[in-house]
């Protein structure tokens, strides 16, 4: 299996994700500004499968096979930019949503490219974007013992890394993977991410997408 790095893994998103694919068997890689806080975080995670999860730089975690990009919106062109000669070729894969609070809702951000997985593929052109994760909730995915049931919409550069990836998302517990389409829709898959926050949060809820009509 591919060894997965996580840039800014040390958050609940990161974590969860971390925690799901050691499960599922991968050598996962927590990268942070701070590689002791990343180690210490590592530490606490308890995977359930064969494979292991680590506390390193965010420059070690871009030496990985496959990388997760899991930093704030704010933060994540900043944090790729010096990252960018580790990060030439390799799959990138986006759960970067940008949105503002306002009153009891998310609201969406559209950047200047159309959406975060964008602004990434025009800084990095030489990688592969993939866009995932957007539209799960942190705290089950952290949870092994949550029930978690979600599809996983994907968007790609291409479809041999949108299939890559695919193949990755579906192996972790409680995951399946749906390829959507090109980057041109990431955008909206993003923009979703504000309505189901908001969805959980005037509902005091813990929801997810799921198709209906789809075999997996």
């Amino acid at each position: 299996m591919a060894t997965v790095g996580i840039l800014g893994g040390t958050g609940p998103a990161g974590r969860g994700v971390a925690l799901r694919l050691a499960s599922a068997g991968y050598e996962v890689a927590i990268g942070s500004r701070d590689a002791e806080r990343a180690y210490e975080i590592a530490s606490r995670l308890e995977p359930r499968g064969t494979g292991k999860v680590h506390g390193v730089s965010n420059l070690d975690a871009a030496k990985c096979e496959i990388v997760i990009i899991a930093t704030p919106w704010e933060s994540t062109l900043e944090t790729l930019q010096p990252l960018a000669g580790e990060l030439a070729d390799k799959i990138l894969v986006s759960m970067v949503n940008a949105m503002q609070k306002e009153g009891r809702e998310m609201r969406p951000i559209f950047p200047a490219a159309g959406s975060c997985a964008q602004e990434i593929a025009a800084l990095l052109p030489n990688a592969r974007v993939v866009t995932a994760f957007n539209h799960l909730p942190a705290g089950q995915m952290e949870d092994l013992d949550s029930g978690l049931d979600a599809d996983v919409i994907l968007c790609g550069a291409d479809n041999e890394s949108m299939a890559e990836v695919a193949e990755m998302v579906s192996a972790m517990p409680g995951l399946h993977a749906i390829e959507a389409g090109s980057l041109a829709l990431a955008g909206t898959i993003e923009a979703f991410t504000s309505v189901c926050i908001s969805v959980n949060i005037r509902n005091k809820a813990h929801s997810y997408v799921k198709l209906e009509g789809l075999s997996h």
